[in-house]
């Protein structure tokens, strides 16, 4: 273990406006505790963490160079999927078969959200999908936190400010565990 913390922003194209101003503000007070945000430059959530955070803060993953106009060069040009990478990916998607060739690298990149370049997984996960649910792009990274029982706070879950704030002290809560 290199001495680094990662934990995951990520989620959907259709996050709320007012969810993307608090997943920006998590992104910079985590920045603050000397965590490292690990993303996939996608429109919606994961441009809202990365927004303003320094790019030492941040490894930013992508399926291909230049994906969504994003200068990162974490991409598999640079840094290829091994075979057991992409078998680990297929494991974890319901219908890796009927995916597209574009599909399987975006969905490859979530592995590599998840565990980065050198295999380091994150601490936790912070997202948002509709009502929690586990779907799309952000359920395949999801199906593999529940197996490697990496916590997620899903700001999609909250139903209420309170519950949404309970969400938000969870962060804390988790960070606190791992740093211990």
């Amino acid at each position: 273990m290199d001495n680094q913390f990662y934990y995951a922003g990520i989620g959907s194209r259709e996050t709320p406006a007012h969810i993307m101003e608090i997943m920006n503000q998590v992104a910079r007070y985590l920045e603050s505790q000397g965590w490292i945000l690990r993303s996939g430059a996608a429109k919606g959530a994961d441009s809202a963490f990365e927004e303003g955070i320094h790019d030492e803060a941040k490894e930013i993953y992508l399926p291909w160079a230049g994906y969504n106009n994003h200068p990162s060069d974490l991409n598999p040009k640079n840094f290829p999927f091994s075979p057991n990478k992409q078998d680990f990916t297929a494991r974890f998607h319901p219908a890796w078969e009927r995916c597209s060739p574009a599909a399987r690298l975006l969905h490859q990149r979530n592995t590599r959200i998840m565990f980065g370049i050198e295999h380091e997984p994150v601490g936790f996960v912070v997202c948002w999908t509709k009502d929690g649910m586990i779907a799309g792009g952000t359920g395949q990274a999801l199906r593999i936190t529940r197996h490697l029982d990496i916590p997620v706070v899903n700001l999609g879950l909250a139903r209420s400010s309170k519950e949404l704030e309970n969400q938000l002290l969870e962060i804390d809560n988790i960070q606190g565990k791992i740093r211990t």
